[in-house]
């Protein structure tokens, strides 16, 4: 058993255990119960999960979630249209997202995957600034895909 300075008490009988606690007006804790013997502590519980939900409030305040935002691109994008959806990627890039981009293929578009590629890299380029390839362009179905993350500032 430990007290509530962190002073250890020794092994005690449970109900001397409950009775130390109730004295002191405080709760009986057992925090590691498969240990032999079991170890309990004298402590006030409904500080202790309000001080522990404030902690994991305060972690859950400082960290980042990471979308993941998509831009499609067609096998007959134009220059404008290009730098454009560009633009737009690396201002996800830069609010630290990911970003998806995608070609759908149609039809006839098919049979020529070498442009869809070749636009991918084109993109990929285009991104370099502000983004690292993380997952390569792949064909996936009628769908090429690739992942872009932001990069790590160092």
């Amino acid at each position: 058993m430990i007290d509530a300075d962190g002073s250890q008490l020794g092994i005690l009988p449970i109900a001397k255990a409950i009775e130390a606690a109730y004295a002191k007006d405080l709760d009986l804790v057992n925090i590691a119960p498969n240990a032999d013997p079991p170890v309990c502590k004298v402590m006030d519980y409904g500080k202790y999960r309000f001080e522990q939900a404030k902690r994991e409030k305060e972690a859950k305040k400082n960290q980042k979630v990471v979308e993941v935002k998509e831009i499609r691109l067609g096998l007959g994008i134009d220059k404008h249209d290009f730098e454009t959806k560009g633009k737009h990627a690396i201002r996800f890039l830069a609010d630290g997202n990911k970003v998806k981009v995608s070609i759908r293929f149609r039809g006839r578009e098919m049979g020529h995957p070498e442009i869809g590629l070749e636009i991918m890299e084109r993109f990929a380029q285009f991104c370099s600034d502000s983004g690292v390839v993380e997952k390569a362009a792949k064909m996936e179905g009628r769908n090429m895909l690739m992942f872009l993350a932001p990069k790590t500032s160092k």
